[in-house]
């Protein structure tokens, strides 16, 4: 058997069986990294459940939050001006009121347990195991790269039109980086 074809078929195991390993962890990065590239309008952490609330004139914080539900949870409040009083509430809620309309506006901050936890993996929050597996996973993407430029033979392989799609999907993030 020639020795380019015995390479190839190697490369097709190694790429085959490397690509099924990790075909799921490239899916969960990919999941997360498309949640963190929008952080301007999606917290991957946290969502905001906000409700307005008619609040009686009379009355204090403490009444105020037993109408939202939110009796016992009062950490501390202050007035940032004459016509609003903002408490802060246990688990990094709020609730701003309007002394002029006695409209309430309760925000409570909820963990998004999904992609809460997906997003931590992008920022290697999991200890010293998590740093060694993706360095594995780095490497075994270099490898399933490599193996598969190197499968193919001919016009299409990577020394034709599969060298030129390989230069262009090099230049493209290069190029965002330059501009």
């Amino acid at each position: 058997m020639e020795t380019g074809t015995q390479i190839r078929k190697w490369f097709r195991i190694i790429h085959r069986e490397l690509s099924y390993v990790f075909a799921g962890m490239l899916l969960v990065y990919a999941i997360s990294g498309i949640a963190l590239n929008h952080k301007a309008t999606f917290n991957s952490n946290y969502r905001i459940e906000r409700t307005e609330h008619q609040l009686p004139a009379e009355g204090t914080m403490e009444d105020w939050l037993v109408i939202c539900g939110m009796e016992g949870k009062l950490i501390q409040y202050y007035q940032p001006d004459s016509t609003t009083v903002k408490a802060f509430l246990k688990g990094n809620s709020t609730l701003t009121v309007d002394l002029t309309t006695h409209i309430g506006v309760l925000e409570l901050v909820k963990k998004r347990p999904f992609f809460g936890n997906l997003s931590k993996l992008h920022y290697n929050m999991q200890g010293k195991a998590w740093t060694w597996f993706s360095d594995l996973f780095a490497g075994a993407l270099i490898l399933i790269t490599l193996t598969g430029l190197f499968m193919v033979k001919g016009k299409h392989g990577i020394w034709g039109i599969g060298g030129i799609e390989f230069a262009i999907g090099i230049l493209i993030p290069l190029l965002f980086i330059l501009l």
